[in-house]
């Protein structure tokens, strides 16, 4: 009760109001004292262990930093708190965490207590069956033996194609203080879209609310009453707390007994109320942690008070964690000698940062790359596999890992001309919300104008190969692309159409030799490869 009061000021009288419903109680028996439960969740960590980030200038993040910060606010009601996170905890994450199968990452989960998780769509990067062994335990041929996660799993909405079944408990009910508190477990449906498609072969991801609201009375027929959903997927918040994405829509068509939805996916700042239900999302990569507080009924089970804050892990106002401190240490060691290798040099910073047309200087590095490796006459980068920047000095192989960290293999395949301004129109994505969603492809060996108000499927005004030339329609092309890309993944369906296919080298070792004969450090700059000619 004293964190609440310290902690949320502002919301003082809705807990005083809450709270007075027990002062008979209260008065007659101290049994009947409200049950204060703390929810401390994570979302989208990405393994990022030893990776913190710079925010307005400070440092944030990093797993010691975040232990820290989340060990002091167990303190304030040990017996009361669950952490909990809400999946992509590995996956797209850096050497010290990837390159041993993101073991390190599930088992400082594993130290510091969590509770529960759901799924993320990274969970499934490297398959169902590999996704699994993290959780339950097995074998691996490059790290051997694992014993898994130390807590349970819950994801409601993802089943198998042929029997129905749930691929992990829909859900999962924990004991605080005599209270039950139950979770339910979703991921977002677009998974099958921005994963390998075969990692998730003979799975069918199911509506996400309708899988909640499938297990909503079960839960309350075993006597729960407060219930969380774990959602991984997200919205966006603005300035006035209107929350518009996906998340909207899940918060709308929940059954009213959801008292809280812990979100992901976005990497955003949710914190607000949707339909009744507080609604919460900490950015992302360990800098920052959701806290929510419950105040619960022991008589009825029911939240009667919520309230949750987003704190950021800043690195500069606590000391980190030793315990985690030498566990990140062990690991850093186990994968220090490949990391360290020196690569190349960058005189400049090399950036994500997209132009307004849509292009970034590492992106076009990395296409160019990608061209040169396989020899053809293109390539295509989705900006979703580029994780990280580049930053100036000696280039490393795991700062290159970093930036590349999915082991895409390459496959060298044919367009024509007219499949090629077709899979550049695919680059803006009606969405079920009546959206736009637009992923700029990444391009070497050609140059495109584009225009924005022209309709969906058409605003691509003109295509050029390399020498300026109109590309024609019915010539083949030879293209470079990721296997991710190759399959249709992000909805990139054309890719699916390419003949002539012939698998090449990874990703990772593709950039790496490329970058290893350049002539010189390595520079790239935004060219006006991409070009937007509406405003």
């Amino acid at each position: 009760m004293v964190k609440l009061l310290r902690r949320f000021s502002t919301t003082l009288l809705a807990l005083v109001l809450a709270l007075s419903a027990w002062a008979p109680a209260l008065a007659a028996d101290e049994a009947a004292s409200p049950v204060l439960v703390q929810i401390l969740a994570i979302n989208d960590f990405h393994g990022q262990l030893d990776e913190g980030r710079m925010v307005s200038g400070r440092p944030v993040g990093s797993a010691p930093v975040l232990a820290a910060y989340l060990q002091e606010r167990i303190a304030e009601n040990p017996a009361g708190t669950l952490l909990v996170h809400v999946g992509d905890m590995v996956g797209a994450s850096p050497p010290i965490s990837a390159l041993l199968q993101d073991e390190p990452t599930i088992e400082f989960l594993n130290v510091m207590g969590f509770a529960v998780g759901t799924v993320g769509n990274h969970e499934f990067d490297e398959g169902l069956e590999e996704m699994l062994r993290l959780i339950h335990g097995g074998r691996h041929e490059a790290t051997g033996y694992f014993p898994g996660a130390a807590f349970p799993y819950t994801v409601a909405n993802v089943v198998d194609a042929a029997t129905g079944d749930p691929i992990l408990p829909p859900y999962v009910i924990k004991v605080v203080n005599g209270v039950r508190v139950g979770f339910i477990g979703v991921v977002t449906t677009e998974t099958p879209s921005i994963v390998v498609p075969s990692a998730v072969a003979g799975l069918q991801f199911l509506d996400e609310a309708e899988a909640v609201n499938r297990w909503v009375p079960e839960l309350r027929r075993q006597g729960v009453e407060a219930i969380v959903v774990l959602a991984h997927l997200g919205g966006f918040q603005s300035q006035d707390g209107t929350i518009e994405g996906p998340i909207v829509d899940l918060a709308q068509r929940v059954d009213d007994a959801v008292d809280v939805i812990l979100a992901g996916h976005t990497h955003s700042f949710l914190n607000s109320r949707i339909n009744g239900k507080l609604v919460v999302q900490a950015y992302s990569s360990g800098t920052a942690f959701s806290d929510v507080d419950l105040v619960i009924d022991p008589q009825t089970g029911d939240v009667v008070f919520s309230v949750a804050s987003v704190v950021t892990t800043w690195a500069d106002q606590i000391e980190p964690d030793p315990a985690i401190q030498r566990l990140v240490a062990q690991y850093q060691e186990r994968v220090a000698d490949r990391v360290a290798r020196v690569v190349a040099e960058a005189p400049e910073p090399i950036t994500r940062t997209a132009s307004p047309a849509g292009e970034s200087a590492l992106g076009n590095l990395i296409a160019d790359a990608q061209r040169w490796g396989l020899g053809t006459e293109m390539a295509f980068m989705n900006p979703g596999g580029i994780r990280a920047d580049l930053d100036a000095g000696p280039v490393t192989w795991g700062e290159l890992y970093a930036i590349q960290p999915f082991n895409n293999p390459m496959v060298k395949l044919e367009l024509t001309g007219e499949q090629i301004r077709r899979l550049l129109n695919q680059q803006w994505q009606s969405e079920s919300d009546g959206s736009i969603r637009t992923r700029f492809l990444q391009i070497s060996g050609l140059s495109y104008t584009w225009d924005d108000r022209r309709p969906v499927g058409d605003k691509v005004v003109e295509v050029r190969d390399e020498a300026g030339r109109p590309l024609d329609p019915d010539r083949r092309y030879t293209v470079a692309v990721n296997g991710f890309l190759a399959e249709g993944g992000d909805n990139f369906t054309v890719f699916t159409e390419g003949t002539n296919r012939e698998a090449g080298p990874i990703d990772l070792d593709v950039l790496v030799a490329y970058l290893e004969q350049l002539d010189g450090p390595v520079t790239a700059a935004v060219e006006g490869r991409i070009q937007r000619v509406d405003g």
